[in-house]
Parts: structure tokens; sequence; C-alpha cells
């Protein structure tokens, strides 16, 4: 089909070179495609080259702490992928000898593997005939075709992958799919996209009804949700600070911070002096509160928004969960604290 060599000519020509272009081993394969779920290619690649370098296989990873893990994938974001990766390796390693899945359909059977991945690792890895869809392909073929089902609709979802199996390339599914995927990261780009220079220009349908910034469609998100977080940084008269793992199925499960208290508002200083949660944390002992930030740092996720307060405690002592200051660094922590720690100097800091 005219489409698809279009594709896969302008790709030998422009495509970047990335490290696991350079292989069809499926670890590294698989690796990467996890790593870029919702991560740009430019943010992302310094995360592969450090987790290639901790963990050149599958065995490697399998062996690794989940705390390792996690601290390499730190401000990677979405850290169920990581806990994900963790167990599949660990799953590959075990169960099957360190042999990934060879098909399709046995490599959807890994925890954190959907349709996209598994496509991806089967049609690169193995050359399996079946077509990516991911938001790149989305876009190029919305536009070309003028496809305004929004994307991610059931019926959407069900057209494009049929649209986009139809026209693989069954010959050279690996290439094919590369290139549809850099075609729209690079050339049919969300804003801005380089159409006058486009080899497809000529038949693309959205240009010649001017619905370019029109599409894709895609349905409205849900309301994204406050939270207002007030994390005690607490410094003991040895130096040591207070922190904690976070549990359960909410955001960050895994990775560590201060003791937290959440309010269903902000809080004034007046107000916060009297929670009782200061107590439950550090006893009856004799303590001081200084607000760090008055204004509250927002630390914006896909479906919720984060208002934070910073609150220096300091206190005689924290018990035998303390840690030393100096020691913080080494442990995984959210983005937003890890900002906190670099700002303010915390591991150098001393009474």
């Amino acid at each position: 089909m005219v489409f698809s060599k279009v594709l896969i000519n302008w790709y030998l020509r422009n495509k970047r070179e990335l490290p696991w272009r350079k292989t069809s081993d499926p670890y590294r394969i698989w690796l990467s495609e996890i790593m870029l779920q919702q991560t740009r290619i430019a943010q992302g690649l310094p995360y592969y080259l450090r987790f290639i370098n901790a963990f050149p296989s599958v065995f490697d990873l399998a062996k690794a702490k989940q705390e390792q893990v996690l601290k390499l994938w730190q401000g990677l974001g979405y850290y169920s992928r990581a806990r994900n990766l963790h167990e599949s390796a660990k799953y590959v390693a075990d169960e099957l000898n360190g042999v990934f899945p060879g098909s399709y359909k046995e490599l959807k059977k890994l925890k954190g593997v959907g349709d996209y991945t598994a496509a991806a690792v089967a049609s690169i890895s193995y050359n399996e005939p079946v077509a990516v869809v991911d938001g790149n392909v989305y876009r190029v073929l919305s536009r070309f075709f003028d496809v305004d089902t929004p994307i991610n609709s059931t019926s959407g979802i069900k057209e494009f992958r049929a649209l986009a199996e139809e026209l693989l390339d069954k010959e050279d599914p690996a290439t094919f799919n590369q290139a549809i995927m850099e075609f729209g990261a690079l050339q049919c780009k969300p804003q801005n996209p380089l159409c006058e220079t486009c080899p497809l220009n000529s038949a693309c349908l959205a240009l010649k009804k001017d619905k370019i910034k029109d599409l894709p469609v895609k349905l409205k998100k849900t309301k994204i949700k406050k939270r207002y977080f007030n994390y005690l940084v607490v410094y003991s008269e040895e130096n040591k600070t207070l922190l904690q793992q976070r549990t359960g199925k909410g955001i960050w499960n895994g990775l560590y911070e201060f003791p937290l208290i959440e309010t269903e508002k902000p809080v004034s200083d007046k107000a916060f002096l009297s929670e009782e949660n200061l107590k439950e944390i550090l006893g009856e002992q004799k303590m001081s509160l200084q607000l760090h930030n008055k204004k509250p740092v927002v630390h914006r996720l896909s479906h919720q928004h984060i208002y934070t307060h910073f609150w220096w405690v300091k206190a005689e002592r924290v018990g035998g969960e303390g840690i030393p200051v100096k020691q913080v660094k080494n442990y995984p922590v959210p983005v937003l604290i890890a900002n906190f720690i670099e700002e303010t100097g915390l591991e150098t800091y001393s009474i």
C-alpha cells in the first residue's frame, strides 16, 4: 500500500538514532516501551540508559530490590509502571528462565503489558504482524483519514485498531510500526505539524478540510480533584528526620515521604498548630513548628492537583524510626519531595 511505503521511506531518512532501535532484544524493547509510556523520549532516554547500566539483563532487574528500582525511576511518574516492570522481570527470570514470551498473545499476560506494549515488542522483536496504536498513531490516522470518532471511546479504540491493522505492512511490521510512531512524533506533531513538507499532504483529508487542529477528538477528562498535603519535615537535635513509606492503591505506592497530614482545605498556622496529629507522630515533647512556604506548591497529576505546604518541625528526638538526614537521598521519593530536598539543601542542613 502506498501509505505504508511512504511512511517507511520517510522513516528510513528521518528516524532518530536511539539505543533500543539498534537491537531486537525483547528485554530492551520491552524496557524502552514501558518507560516511554506517557513520557517524551528526551525525558525517558537518560532513565533508559541508567536502567540498562544498572540492570543489563532481565535477571539483574529481577534480583534488584523494589526500592532500588523505584529510586532509579524517580521523576518519571506513573510509578505503577516501575512496580509492574519489576514484577514482570521476576516472572520472566524465575518462571520462564529469562526467555521473554514470543508472541503478542503471550506478552499480554505479563503484568503491566497492554495491547500497545505487546504489539510493539512482538512486532519489533519477533516481526509478528500486529499493529501498534499509541497517541502518535491516533493522530496520524485521524488526520489523514479525517476520523472524528473520539480516540478514548470504546468505538474509537476499535475503529483505529482495525484501521491500523489494515494499513500494516505485513512483510515488515517492525519498521512500519516504528515509522508511523516516529512520523507522529516528528512530522504530524500535536501542535504546529509540518504539513508543508509532509510526504502525505496531497492526500491528507484533514489538511484539505482545514481540520488539522480539530483532530484527533478526545472525550473530556473527569474532573480534577484537589488535595491538600501538609508535610512535617522533622529535625531532631541529633540531626535525624522521619520518612514513611506510602502503601495502598493510591498515588506513589512504595515511595517515601515526610509524615503527612492531609486536610480537606488549606489550613492556617493557628489551625494547624492545634492538630492532634502532631502528638500522634512525635508524642509528648517540646517542639516548634514553622511554615516553610506561605504559597502552596501545586503538584499536578493527570487526575488530581496536590496543594502542598511544608512545615519545619524542630524536636528533641524522633525515636527509633528516625534516619540520619544525610541518608534521605538514598530513598525513592516523589518528585514533589525531591524538589523540596534539593531546594532547601536538606541533606546538609543542621540545627
